[in-house]
């Protein structure tokens, strides 16, 4: 064997669900070969991990709102992409808004690769956009190799990001099932949240009422008769409701293709310890009370839920609304980008998980989903992007330190377990310092 670029030995590594020690050779940034941990390997580079340290895959978070180009006070791919390697991800699967324009079509598909291409530390791809009128380009984009379409079933919370009425929803999926393509869908009804009590100023308990989780129950079936009919794949992104867990699995034992995804925050917070006014905390649907989050750990522990990804949607920090407090007019989203690993594995391990749990939730599934043949485990074969993590460290998270570009996260204060060591994409360590080496992925590139 021709000399190899690095290895890196581990006394643990995180693969095929459990965990071994091994040496990982990798040369021109896959990996080549796994080895008994003293095994004779020739290589330019060799890491021996400490011994408290852990090898993982890196992970692959597929839902990130990084809003550039047009929103980029928001976040940018500069920023987004250095936090998620700070985070150990070293994949990320970019949403169609809250960029403007949102990526809805080729031209719009085009300018957001033209803005990314000199920005990403990690590798990036990108969904498209299913919103009225668009159906006409949704082959279009999948030919142009995004990786599927979210679409609203309600507001967005952005004017440019429409949602879809039952028959628009119906016509987008009879168009992506014909070429076999992937529908993403924030599953909660506007007719329910119509009817719902609206928020009032400064109660969390008010806000929670102002998303009942029938909206979301009721999303979920729809979407699911939806593609009993029409044949077409489909995702439900970031479950808040476990009265959904029920509706999934008999949706999957009935032969409908369909997924789903989870967030830490709905696994890590409860709305009875939200004070209010506390809006670094609003997300839509919301995070709900502790008997539900624990049923959420239960759908996972089942795999009725698939996957866990970061939901990471920041704002500036006037949006929040902080001042005030008021839920109704605060922006409802969640940084957490950086973040999620260690939020994850604090509360998973304390609950029983192990490792290789986390990581065929956060990096496998979410490859596997996304068609990233390539990504998301330690094999020969596979991209050598890799997450150093020391599992039993703890931090203090301090939202001024994180990459994010703006310093606003309901994990500011709280204490994690799991420090990220170093980042390695594509058998390189991220240097955070140096020019960013990511790359552009199109969907079913090897």
């Amino acid at each position: 064997m021709n000399a190899l670029d690095l290895v890196i030995r581990a006394r643990r590594v995180v693969r095929g669900g459990g965990e071994q020690a091994a040496a990982i050779g990798v040369r021109d940034g896959r990996i080549v070969a796994i080895s008994p941990y003293d095994a004779e390997l020739d290589a330019a580079t060799e890491l021996r991990l400490a011994d408290d340290e852990v090898l993982l895959p890196g992970l692959v978070d597929s839902h990130v709102h990084v809003n550039d180009p047009g929103r980029t006070e928001w976040e940018g791919f500069t920023s987004a992409t250095k936090a998620a390697a700070a985070g150990g991800v070293t994949t990320i699967v970019d949403m169609p808004l809250n960029s403007i324009p949102p990526t809805c079509d080729v031209s719009a598909l085009t300018l957001k690769r033209k803005t990314a291409e000199t920005q990403a530390y990690v590798d990036v791809g990108f969904w498209g956009g299913a919103i009225p009128g668009n159906v006409p380009d949704l082959r279009p984009l999948h030919d142009a190799g995004i990786f599927g379409y979210k679409c609203f079933l309600l507001h967005s919370g952005v004017d440019e990001f429409p949602p879809l009425d039952q028959p628009q929803l119906a016509a987008a999926m009879r168009e992506i099932a014909s070429f076999d393509g992937l529908l993403i869908v924030h599953a909660e009804d506007a007719h329910r949240i119509d009817e719902a009590t609206q928020p009032d100023g400064a109660s969390y308990a008010a806000f929670l009422n102002s998303r009942p989780r029938t909206a979301e129950n009721e999303a979920v079936q729809h979407v699911i008769d939806l593609a009993r009919e029409t044949g077409c794949r489909v995702h439900i992104l970031h479950v808040s409701s476990a009265e959904v867990l029920p509706l999934l699995a008999k949706a999957r034992a009935d032969g409908v293709r369909i997924s789903a995804e989870t967030c830490p925050h709905y696994l890590s917070f409860a709305a009875e310890d939200i004070p209010d006014g506390a809006t670094q905390y609003k997300c839509c649907p919301p995070i709900r009370e502790a008997a539900n989050r624990e049923l959420l750990w239960d759908g996972l522990r089942d795999g009725t839920i698939d996957q866990i990804v970061s939901d990471h949607s920041p704002s500036t920090i006037d949006l929040k609304h902080l001042e005030t407090g008021d839920f109704g007019t605060a922006w409802g989203g969640i940084a957490s980008l950086q973040l999620g690993l260690s939020a994850i594995w604090t509360e998973a391990r304390r609950r029983g998980f192990t490792l290789g749990d986390v990581i065929r939730w956060m990096a496998e599934a979410p490859a596997d989903q996304t068609g990233l043949r390539t990504k998301g485990r330690i094999e020969v074969g596979y991209d050598a992007d890799l997450c150093v993590l020391a599992p039993d460290e703890t931090f203090v998270v301090d939202a001024h330190q994180l990459q994010h570009k703006n310093a606003i996260t309901p994990y500011d204060g709280r204490t994690l377990t799991g420090v990220v060591r170093s980042t390695w994409l594509h058998g390189v360590r991220v240097d955070l310092t140096a020019d960013p080496r990511g790359r552009l992925l199109t969907r079913g590139e090897r």
